[in-house]
């Protein structure tokens, strides 16, 4: 089993910061590339760009819980939870399509 895991490409768990706006503010979030493209997937299933998606998870997160003490942190458990809820959903209800590089990631592991 462990070899699903260690095979892994490593730009697989390479961190990338990108520079996102929400509200006009500009923060930079430090992201392993993984969380990247999963949160692209999440985007394009949506309809939005990932700078998108990321600006109303965070304004989600703050109408629900009053602020966001880690960003990062809270988009990394959502990734997860997006990947699980896709896991766990009858093929049928599953995203059609992948972006490229996650895509390409899957076939790697």
């Amino acid at each position: 089993m462990c070899e699903i895991y260690v095979k892994a490409d490593p730009m697989l768990y390479e961190s990338r910061s990108r520079s996102i706006r929400i509200h006009g503010v500009v923060t930079s979030i430090r992201l392993e590339n993984l969380f990247w493209d999963v949160l692209a997937e999440i985007g394009a299933r949506d309809g939005m760009t990932t700078n998108q998606l990321i600006a109303k998870l965070y304004d989600e997160i703050v109408d629900y819980r009053g602020e966001v003490p880690n960003l990062a942190s809270f988009l990394r458990v959502s990734c997860l939870r997006y990947l699980s809820l896709v896991v766990h959903q009858p093929a049928a209800a599953q995203p059609a399509a992948q972006p490229a590089h996650t895509a390409e990631a899957q076939t790697r592991h």
